[in-house]
């Protein structure tokens, strides 16, 4: 008989936002209860609050902040990737699209699923999400030489998005790749 390492198990707060930041991105923020989050996070209930002691705004504030900063590395980690940033762009929207198809279009932006939610009736739930944009922003900037540029990209990725779960096809996403890559092509 052979004995294998027992793994560590993941601490509860961090269950807790990984399955939150997983609802959300196939739920949003408003589809996602907290029963739910627990239940999947297998943690008892009384740990989310105190945890999150602010509750389910508290929660999604900071989902919304370790999820940007999750697809914000991942996302430069693709990036950095390739040799030219006209690769580099495409190559981001063509990971986009394989996950859609991969997960039967379920798994999109959380971020962007939240803000669309959100936008209008929770200030500090905009306010988050405005603030991982803007660090997308800044930091596609910095390898694209021009926030105007980084800006169409992000728009036209998050848009894709959009597009792609309401129509169930990657279209969107592989047209809007191909105009990003185009807009960045010359330099």
């Amino acid at each position: 008989m052979t004995e294998t390492a027992a793994q560590p198990r993941v601490p509860t707060r961090d269950r807790i936002l990984f399955a939150t930041a997983e609802l959300f991105r196939r739920q949003g923020y408003n589809g996602t209860g907290l029963k739910q989050v627990v239940a999947e996070a297998e943690a008892p209930f009384g740990s989310l609050y105190h945890h999150f002691p602010g509750g389910k705004v508290e929660l999604g504030e900071e989902v919304i902040h370790s999820a940007g900063a999750f697809f914000q590395t991942l996302v430069t980690a693709v990036y950095d990737a390739d040799a030219t940033t006209e690769a580099s762009v495409r190559a981001i929207f063509g990971g986009a699209a394989e996950t859609l198809e991969a997960t039967d279009f379920e798994d999109a932006c959380p971020i962007a699923t939240v803000a669309l939610e959100v936008a209008s009736t929770d200030e500090r739930l905009r306010a988050a999400t405005a603030a991982v944009f803007e660090r997308w922003t800044a930091a596609l900037t910095e390898r694209v030489g021009d926030r105007d540029k980084a800006l169409a990209i992000i728009a036209a990725l998050e848009g894709a998005f959009v597009l792609c779960r309401a129509s169930r096809s990657t279209e969107a996403m592989h047209a809007a790749g191909a105009m990003a890559a185009a807009l960045v092509a010359d330099g």
